[in-house]
């Protein structure tokens, strides 16, 4: 696809974010495209800001789980740049100024001790090269009207990421079974969103096996210290307004986010 084209599309996202009024989708602009474009829309957004001084966290995989997946009506993983200034803390306030729409997610962070090879991943290289786990709380926002989204306007909109809180106690992968984890989360004392790690791809590590290995093909690595985002173990819950979320995960411990005008 034409660079025009693209520049056009991943200027229409970037408004949107500028100006806080979501925009149309930008399928229309890259019909006929694949993946790989939207990918480079994103890419081109992405550079912007690391050009005005952003700096890269890590990696987010998104549409892990079947039931965020049947909420956006697509039916594959994808993957964005996670952007530090854009990471809380938990219990850190949220302004909810600069978002569009958000919703919220809980999902496992896997966070690098040392780079991965550079060669086709496996399960056992993940889990070797993994730190730490920790929960976390991804809040996805778009910059396209209504979520009104295929894959190619998730992608290009850096897989819809918006902000990201991470839990404070880190977890060592030893005699931890990702599959078996049990997640609920809770607005107040309602609790949301539920399910367990097999709903991320079977298993949190076999989305971080899925990214390492796309990304290989496209001729990165990930690296050490970064934080990956391994996708949601449940369903994406609406942010409606000030409010506080909490997200437990057995074993792993527990995060909150808290939200303001």
């Amino acid at each position: 696809m034409d660079r025009a084209t693209l520049e056009h599309a991943a200027h229409r996202l970037r408004i949107a974010e500028e100006t806080g009024v979501a925009c149309a989708p930008v399928r229309d602009l890259l019909e006929g495209g694949g993946p790989e474009d939207a990918y480079a829309v994103q890419e081109i957004n992405t550079t912007l800001e690391l050009a005005a001084g952003a700096e890269v966290a890590g990696w987010k995989i998104g549409l892990t789980a079947e039931a965020v997946r049947c909420q956006l009506g697509v039916d594959q993983p994808d993957f964005g740049v996670l952007l530090r200034h854009r990471g809380f803390v938990s219990g850190e306030p949220i302004s909810l100024g600069g978002l569009l729409q958000p919703r919220i997610e809980a999902e496992v962070g896997f966070v690098l001790a040392r780079d991965l090879p550079d060669r086709p991943i496996d399960a056992a290289d993940v889990v070797a090269a993994t730190d730490h786990v920790v929960v976390v709380l991804e809040v996805p926002d778009s910059r396209i009207a209504g979520w009104d989204i295929t894959l190619l306007d998730t992608i290009a909109d850096n897989a819809s990421s918006g902000r990201f809180v991470v839990g404070t106690t880190p977890v060592s992968l030893a005699g931890v079974d990702l599959r078996s984890v049990a997640m609920e989360l809770s607005d107040g004392n309602q609790v949301v969103s539920a399910g367990t790690g097999v709903a991320c791809m079977g298993d949190p590590v076999a989305a971080v096996v899925w990214l390492a290995n796309t990304l290989l093909a496209l001729g990165r690595t990930l690296l050490a210290g970064e934080l990956i985002l391994s996708g949601a173990l449940g369903a994406m819950v609406p942010v409606s307004g000030p409010s506080g979320f909490t997200a437990t995960m057995s074993g792993l411990g527990t995060v909150s986010a808290e939200f303001c005008a």
